[in-house]
């Protein structure tokens, strides 16, 4: 059950509308989904919220796909459900297939069980590791 009430496009503030009317005009949609409808309670948190994915999920050094993708392995291990979903609409329509879906879970379901080995166990990072990450 939601905490709040979702703020309709009819309902919407004129501060609030303009944020919907960028989100449908930039995601080539005709409708408004119900996270920020329900965000829109806080007009300031709709407007950061919604920039800031806007920013970040642009056209950038990773292709839209990879984006979705890693939006999705950390919405799949934090366990959201409305992200999880909504995510998967926005991969598929970036051209995720069934099959790359299915090796995404696996991959996401390794990560999770040795990132929780490693933790248990409290493994220094290898010097040779942290050399090559550091090299970026």
């Amino acid at each position: 059950m939601p905490l709040g009430k979702y703020i309709e496009e009819a309902d919407a503030s004129p501060e609030v509308r303009a944020v919907y009317d960028d989100i449908k005009q930039t995601r080539g949609t005709d409708w408004i989904n119900n996270f920020w409808k329900m965000i829109a309670n806080d007009p300031k948190t709709l407007k950061r919220t919604w920039e800031d994915l806007k920013e970040i999920m642009a056209p950038g050094a990773l292709d839209p796909l990879t984006k979705e993708l890693v939006y999705l392995a950390v919405s799949i291990t934090n366990g959201c459900e409305y992200c999880t979903v909504s995510h998967t609409a926005a991969a598929r329509k970036a051209g995720m297939t069934k099959e790359m879906r299915e090796e995404l879970i696996a991959v996401i379901g390794m990560a999770n069980n040795t990132n929780r080995l490693v933790n248990a166990y409290r493994v220094d990072s290898d010097p040779k590791f942290i050399e090559a990450a550091s090299t970026l």
